[in-house]
């Protein structure tokens, strides 16, 4: 079989990827999940080049990357896909079995507007701003039962303001390193005993910060570089906790390359780096919980296939998504693959979007944290029941 498989192959594998070592409805619950949201639409044809296929040269001339095996050449993945030369620890993880690169993907966003994306990306609605909430917070109230007990936080994000991702009703925290020295135990006793005879909603959001910031306790701010590895040690830190939170969500910043985008030099290849750092981090903090952890990297949209005029590339629609980790049963790239001839070109500019984001969202839910397919389909995802998760992504318990 090909490595860049049409849509007939690709539906055939994906359903033959649920074998008897596989699990399809996890009942374990002490499992983690972290999404990483990568802000601005990462360039998915860069991140994971599809250097196989014999029109990725000419589509994207000026940023595409020499075939593998030459200097600064894309790391093969299978024969057809390969990673970015900034993304090496990533493609040791692919290696190892704990990377699956999905391509080809979008959510049901087909405009080219960051908030619109995000709004979409975060809320799991069909359309932006259809629903006030994150999905993940949602799911969070789905989680079996037992899955919140000696736990404040189901869920902490490491960012100083709480992203819409993971607002809503279940409860959830957040931490930021600061510069800025922190406030003195009278003063969060008398503030904790104000909350506690005159706001419920306070005293619980205090207590929560409380907790948070004794888990990252002499965890300040990074002094130069990218803050990414840093908040991803973080998190690491606070899911590694017996009665730390079940899910994390770190943001990444600064994805949109309209300018400059290619080079070793470039925004975009700094900001792979990182991505890549921050992933080692993460691992190398969680430890012995890394083999119960999956991670979720998402971005709005993707980018045009053809370079700009400056160098880069504009906002596109289809972009490549990673699920990373201990639990992931990876080593695969999953693609209906569109091809990149220009008659196959989604707007006739941009990769063409062949498979749905929610199905890997679904799968993770259901069968990496025990989330009832119903409820996701009902409460989680609604309108989405004709969307169906992907099957063997994750390992048996």
């Amino acid at each position: 079989m090909s490595p860049l498989m049409n849509r007939r192959q690709w539906l055939s594998a994906a359903a033959a990827a649920g074998l008897p070592s596989l699990a399809f409805a996890l009942v374990e619950t002490d499992r983690r999940l972290v999404v990483v949201i990568l802000r601005g639409a990462m360039d998915g044809l860069s991140a994971a080049p599809p250097w196989g296929d014999p029109d990725y040269e000419r589509a994207r001339a000026g940023l595409a990357l020499p075939r593998p095996g030459a200097p600064g050449g894309a790391l093969d993945l299978d024969g057809a896909f390969g990673l970015n030369p900034a993304l090496a620890g990533l493609h040791r993880r692919y290696g190892a079995g704990e990377l699956a690169v999905f391509h080809a993907i979008a959510s049901p966003y087909r405009d080219r507007s960051h908030f619109d994306g995000q709004n979409l990306l975060e809320t799991g609605a069909a359309q932006p701003y259809g629903l006030p909430d994150g999905w993940l917070n949602r799911a969070l109230a789905g989680l079996p039962a037992g899955a919140a007990t000696g736990r404040a936080s189901l869920g902490i994000a490491l960012a100083p303001a709480m992203p819409l991702l993971l607002r809503g009703s279940s409860p959830v925290t957040s931490w930021s390193p600061s510069v800025l020295p922190g406030p003195s135990a009278d003063f969060l006793a008398r503030l904790r005993r104000l909350y506690e005879h005159t706001d419920s909603a306070l005293a619980m959001a205090l207590s929560g910060a409380t907790d948070a910031a004794k888990t990252a306790e002499g965890m300040g701010a990074a002094s130069g570089g990218d803050p990414f590895p840093g908040l991803m040690t973080a998190a690491a830190r606070f899911l590694a906790a017996p009665d730390g939170p079940a899910v994390a969500v770190v943001e990444s910043t600064g994805w949109d390359t309209h300018a400059n985008q290619a080079g070793p030099y470039g925004v975009l290849h700094r900001n792979l780096l990182a991505l890549d750092a921050g992933i080692d981090a993460l691992a190398s903090g969680l430890g012995e919980t890394w083999r119960r952890t999956a991670v979720l990297i998402v971005t709005e949209f993707g980018r045009t296939v053809a370079m700009n005029g400056t160098a880069g590339s504009d906002h596109g629609t289809a972009s490549a998504a990673f699920l990373v980790g201990g639990a992931v049963a990876g080593g695969r790239v999953l693609a209906d693959w569109p091809g990149l001839k220009p008659a196959g070109l989604y707007a006739g500019r941009d990769l063409k979007p062949t498979t749905d984001l929610r199905t890997v969202l679904k799968a993770t839910l259901s069968d990496h944290l025990a989330i009832a397919p119903g409820y996701l389909d009902g409460a989680v995802f609604p309108d989405s029941a004709g969307v169906r998760a992907l099957t063997g992504l994750f390992r048996a318990a």
